[in-house]
C-alpha cells in the first residue's frame, strides 16, 4: 500500500476536532488548571524569580524576565482571557503551588492540528515526573479528548534543552525554519517537530508505563527512560 492510499484509510470518515477550552486537565501528580492571575501569580513569580531560579527559561521566550510580580501579573491577566493560545499552569498536587505554564496554540480543528508551547517551568518542576506527566495531560487530550491528527511541538533551533525534551517525549523532528522569526531583536531559525495520531497509542502507553508508580525506586529515581519504553 502506498503512503498516499494509507493517508486516504486513516482519513476515512474523518471529522474536524474540537477545540479546547478552559477547563482543567487532572492528572496524579499535576492537573492543568485554566490560568488565573488571583490564584497562580504568587506562585509564578516564587517559580520564575525565587531562591535557585532558572534564568535560562526566558533565553528563548519572547516574553520575560519579569523583575516584579506586577509585571507578570499584568502578563498573566491578558493571556488568562486568550483562546489562542489558551493558557494553562501546572500545579503540583501534593503542594497545590503553581509551579510553571504551558499553552496550546495555532489550534486549527478543521485540519486536526494543534501546538503546544509557551511552556516555561520553574527550576523545581524541570527534569520531573511532574513535568512529564504535565506534556502527556496536553497530549492525551488533544488526541483522545479532542480527536486531533497532528500535535506540533516548535523551538528556537538553537534550544538544546527544548529540542531533546520533544524527542525524548515521542515527537518526531521534521527540519528547520530558516530566519523564520525576529525574537526580542534576534532571529530564530525554528525547529519542528510532531506527533500524528497513529504514533499516539504507542507514546501514550510509554507514558503510562513510566509514570506508573513501579518505575521509580525508593529514591524517586526512574528504572527505564521513557525513551526505552517506546
Amino acid at each position: 500500500m502506498t503512503s498516499e492510499t494509507q493517508q486516504d484509510v486513516r482519513l476515512a470518515g474523518w471529522q474536524p476536532a474540537r477545540p479546547p477550552e478552559h477547563r482543567t486537565l487532572q492528572g496524579d501528580r499535576v492537573r492543568l488548571e485554566p490560568l488565573d492571575p488571583d490564584r497562580h501569580c504568587d506562585d509564578l513569580f516564587v517559580a520564575a524569580q525565587g531562591p535557585g531560579a532558572d534564568p535560562d527559561i526566558w533565553r528563548y521566550l519572547s516574553y520575560g524576565p519579569f523583575a516584579r510580580a506586577q509585571e507578570l501579573r499584568a502578563w498573566l491577566l491578558e493571556r488568562a482571557v486568550s483562546t489562542d493560545p489558551l493558557f494553562l499552569a501546572v500545579v503540583d498536587r501534593a503542594t497545590g503551588r503553581a509551579g510553571g505554564i504551558v499553552s496550546y496554540l495555532r489550534i486549527e480543528p478543521a485540519h486536526g492540528c494543534i501546538e503546544i508551547g509557551h511552556i516555561w517551568f520553574g527550576a523545581e518542576l524541570q527534569r520531573t515526573p511532574q513535568a512529564t506527566e504535565a506534556i502527556h495531560l496536553l497530549a492525551r487530550h488533544a488526541f483522545d479528548d479532542l480527536g486531533n491528527r497532528r500535535l506540533e511541538w516548535k523551538c528556537n533551533a538553537a534550544n538544546v534543552r527544548s529540542r531533546r525534551a520533544a524527542q525524548r517525549l515521542g515527537f518526531s523532528f521534521e527540519g528547520v525554519f530558516r530566519q523564520h522569526l525576529v525574537i526580542k531583536g534576534r532571529n530564530r531559525d525554528t525547529a519542528w517537530f510532531s506527533l500524528l495520531d497513529y504514533e499516539w497509542p504507542t507514546v501514550r502507553a510509554a507514558f503510562e508505563a513510566w509514570l506508573a508508580a513501579d518505575n521509580f525506586d525508593a529514591h524517586g529515581r526512574q528504572r527505564r527512560p521513557l525513551a526505552a519504553l517506546r
